[in-house]
């Protein structure tokens, strides 16, 4: 089975597990998923994630964060896809949830959140919104 979409597969495998109330799920391992999940734990939206190197292919680990009986991760969009990409331009940088939410933006400075982008005074495709 090919994959077009790496990072909509594993935002997907997430929020099925967090419905489920799994403690942890494993998805495709590919290099901008670990550095959007490295964001999604500084921003405490997860626990912890390890890279699995099984014999078939690699995966990662993701342990999920829960505040009592509720999720920390609210919802998990995916913005801009294979077929349909999303720019934003450093002025014109959206806030989610009037700052509540994280904007994960691939700059040409690397992948970060929509408030270091400002910070850089950078734009960048959108990757996916977190809140």
């Amino acid at each position: 089975m090919s994959r077009t979409d790496m990072i909509a597969d594993g935002f997907t495998m997430i929020r099925n597990a967090i419905r489920a109330r799994k403690e942890d799920v494993a998805v495709p391992h590919s290099r901008m998923l670990l550095r959007v999940l490295e964001i999604l734990k500084e921003k405490k939206f997860i626990e912890n994630f390890k890279e699995l190197d099984t014999p078939e292919h690699k995966q990662i680990k993701v342990y999920l964060r829960y505040e009592g009986k509720k999720n920390a991760i609210h919802s998990l969009q995916r913005v801009s896809t294979p077929g349909r990409r999303v720019y934003n331009k450093r002025k014109a940088m959206a806030r989610v949830l009037s700052g509540y939410g994280v904007a994960i933006i691939s700059t040409s400075q690397g992948v970060v959140t929509d408030e270091k982008a400002r910070e850089l005074g950078v734009g960048g495709e959108v990757i996916g919104y977190v809140w």
